[in-house]
């Protein structure tokens, strides 16, 4: 047997097969949506994608690929006449029978095709095609009976080496070529093929749920009639959308209604926020054909009982679900052509892609989202972007870079804005710290929310605050470690739903701002950038009309924490000058959107930190070069490259036996070791936090497991955080 794998034991030919089922299985499901995004004859092009799979693992019958099986299967290993080691995907163009085929005619297919195969594993090493010629002279040549015998294809009597040219890295094909898109098609379609078929898992699943129909269900039999976004979403299901919609609007309906029947990706800014829409679609809506991606999903999943959870979380990674759920991180790391990009744009091309709250990212990951959304408009993808408030820089971006929207609409931006009036704000020239005693009278009676732009202040406001007699104190920021960050942010919801507590008092920083599902009757914020500003007050009467004869949001301007850190001085500056002829006004829905329209336009930014950070992220991104990072390497890109995953002190030394057990477990041949070891680094991790490296440099002591996790010298208290000591500086919640 010509082994392909050992665990299970598979065959190339076996393997190879998985992936004609893949094959066909795609083609049935998604074939006429994919032929549309080809620039070459589509018979042609399944033609060379049913080639790539036939041939792809063939070069794994070269000796030192089959005796690195037959060592971990304990088998008779075969003499070796080569000792370079070269990767099977290197030798697998060679074994093609390029003459057999009129296709390859065409000089340009048969460079796609070699390509395709020769990086269906991306390698760290570059081919080196002189230890490739020895290796099929002294090897793969010698072996050419026993492939045909097993594979049951035609293969050359002499493996070519006159592909070599094609197979050069400095030849690979790149966005400027004119088989480009082709190319992205098949390389990602036969990665997507492969890693199916790798996982014994279906390529595609549920083609025939359509996630439209149950939201549009869901509207009438619980609300009656359809809102005008909607309706607009609906009617403009074929296009790309961008559109400005009120909290509360039904937006997430909105956007399962443009998705409709096509294969979808729904992405938002907050882990949390996307674990309650995935309950919610699966327990309200009653769709069950959706999966759920991000760093810890497994987690969320076992903890609120889900069935076959780890099935869910394989099937979302292997983009197999109808519909997904997802971080930035995980989708928009293709802009960074990082090594094998083309998995995921070549899905995203039959796609549709949900970006909600663009507004709530930084310069750099929006500038990646606007090069994404890019580069999924020109490869024939669908888009909509969707908001409460949209800076018009993004837009016009989008603008000049060719990219076309609301077609029918002549470009023109709908805006569906909530006719209620639910906020009346006061601004107050003071320190938030020098208002303790307001704050304290509402939350003896009422819901408060206060919300400050660092941890530093958080901490410092949460332990003056301890000195009053207040029975329902509460602190959230990002300074705590992952299995408190997910209790605490379940809190806070129980806490704004219950109807049972009426008064209380929650400090957080600007990780309840994006997208977080929660009512409270009072909010004192420090001023922030108004985009920032106006996500926290759809905290504070989300959905509720205006009723009191007082403000319920108080606004602190002065000396507010993280200004030239965190939020651009010269936009807050602006932004609180556009404010002052609001203060102790209703500040209106439509005052919202008018007003980050107005400051957010690139006359305004060019010569603020703000444009020039998302102008260089943007340049960045047109000019750097395929294949120089790999997909870990970009995650950490979007993630925050200035973080560190850290575990506490006391935390690490109250559980040295769970850290113990994972460092000194060796059983991983098997899958089912690989489940266990997982299952206890997913236990570790829950132990961390991520900080930024400024932060903790002088107190990190070593690495804790491989080099991911570092022990931090700091005390950690599970209702205030990590404890930087006294020197808890402008650190971004």
């Amino acid at each position: 047997m010509l082994y392909a794998k050992s665990d299970p034991i598979e065959s190339i030919r076996d393997h190879t097969d998985e992936l004609l089922k893949n094959y066909e299985e795609l083609k049935k499901t998604y074939g006429e949506i994919i032929e549309q995004k080809l620039n070459m004859d589509i018979d042609d092009f399944w033609q060379l994608l049913n080639i790539s799979i036939l041939y792809h693992d063939v070069g794994k019958s070269y000796t030192q690929f089959q005796n690195k099986i037959r060592k971990v299967l304990k088998e008779e290993e075969i003499p070796e006449k080569d000792s370079t080691d070269i990767p099977h995907n290197y030798l697998s163009p060679t074994l093609v029978p390029y003459n057999k085929y009129n296709i390859f005619k065409n000089r340009n297919f048969k460079k796609i095709l070699v390509q395709a195969i020769a990086y269906h594993h991306e390698r760290d090493r570059i081919p080196n095609l002189n230890e490739i010629k020895e290796a099929i002279n002294l090897d793969l040549k010698n072996n050419i009976g026993k492939i045909r015998e097993e594979m049951k294809i035609e293969i050359p009597d002499k493996p070519s080496s006159k592909i070599f040219g094609f197979m050069d890295f400095q030849n690979r094909i790149t966005e400027d070529k004119d088989e480009y898109n082709d190319y992205i098609m098949l390389k990602g379609l036969l990665h997507r093929i492969d890693h199916s078929a790798s996982a014994h898992s279906n390529i595609e699943l549920d083609r025939e749920n359509n996630v439209g129909e149950s939201a549009q269900k869901y509207v009438t039999n619980n609300f009656g009639n359809l809102r005008n976004v909607q309706i607009f979403c609906k009617d403009n299901k074929k296009d790309n959308v961008i559109l400005i919609a009120s909290t509360g609007m039904g937006k997430t309906e909105s956007a399962l209604m443009w998705i409709d029947n096509d294969k979808g990706f729904f992405t938002l800014p907050l882990r949390v926020t996307l674990n309650a829409l995935f309950s919610r679609i699966n327990n309200e809506i009653g769709y069950k054909s959706a999966g759920l991606l991000h760093s810890t999903s497994l987690d969320y999943l076992e903890e609120n009982g889900f069935e076959n959870s780890e099935e869910l979380v394989e099937s979302a990674r292997l983009f197999s679900k109808k519909l997904s759920f997802t971080t930035i991180d995980q989708l928009f790391k293709f802009p960074f052509k990082y090594k094998g990009y083309e998995k995921i744009y070549a899905t995203l091309a039959y796609s549709k892609v949900v970006i909600d709250e663009i507004q709530s990212y930084t310069p750099k990951i929006a500038a990646a989202i606007v090069k994404g959304i890019e580069m999924i408009y020109k490869i024939g993808g669908k888009f909509l972007i969707m908001t409460a408030t949209l800076p018009k820089i993004y837009t016009d971006c989008l603008t000049e870079r060719g990219v076309k929207f609301n077609t029918k609409n002549n470009g023109h931006i709908p805006k569906f804005i909530m006719n209620k009036e639910r906020h009346k704000i006061l601004l107050r020239d003071k320190e938030i710290e020098y208002d303790i005693e307001e704050i304290v009278k509402r939350a003896r009676n009422k819901k408060v929310l206060v919300i400050v732009n660092t941890v530093k202040k958080a901490v410092e406001l949460y332990d003056l605050l301890k000195e009053y007699d207040l029975g329902n104190l509460n602190l959230l920021h990002s300074a705590f470690v992952k299995r408190d960050r997910s209790r605490l942010e379940k809190e806070i919801k129980d806490f704004a739903d219950s109807k049972d507590i009426t008064s209380g008092l929650w400090i957080t920083t600007q990780i309840v701002e994006a997208s977080l599902d929660v009512d409270f009757d009072y909010l004192f914020t420090e001023l922030s950038t108004l985009d920032s500003l106006f996500q926290r007050l759809g905290r504070c009467y989300r959905k509720r009309q205006f009723d009191l004869n007082e403000p319920n949001v108080y606004i602190y301007t002065k000396d507010a924490s993280g200004v030239g850190t965190i939020y651009d001085e010269e936009i807050f500056n602006m932004g609180l000058e556009y404010l002052k002829k609001y203060n102790n006004c209703i500040l209106s829905e439509r005052d919202k959107i008018n007003l980050v329209d107005k400051l957010y336009t690139k006359e305004n930014l060019k010569d603020t930190e703000f444009y020039k950070e998302f102008s260089n992220a943007l340049h960045i991104l047109d000019t750097n070069q395929e294949y120089e990072l790999t997909g870990g390497n970009a995650q950490k890109v979007l993630r925050n490259i200035d973080s560190i995953t850290v575990i506490p002190r006391n935390v690490y030394d109250n559980n040295m036996n769970l850290i113990d057990k994972f460092m000194n477990f060796k059983n991983t041949s098997s899958e089912e070791g690989r489940k266990y070891k997982n299952k206890l680094f997913r236990s570790i991790s829950k132990l961390t936090a991520d900080v930024p490296i400024y932060k903790c440099s002088n107190k990190i002591v070593k690495s804790c497991i491989s080099d991911r996790i570092f022990v931090i010298e700091c005390e950690y208290d599970e209702k205030s955080g990590i404890l930087f000591d006294s020197d808890i500086t402008n650190y971004i919640g």
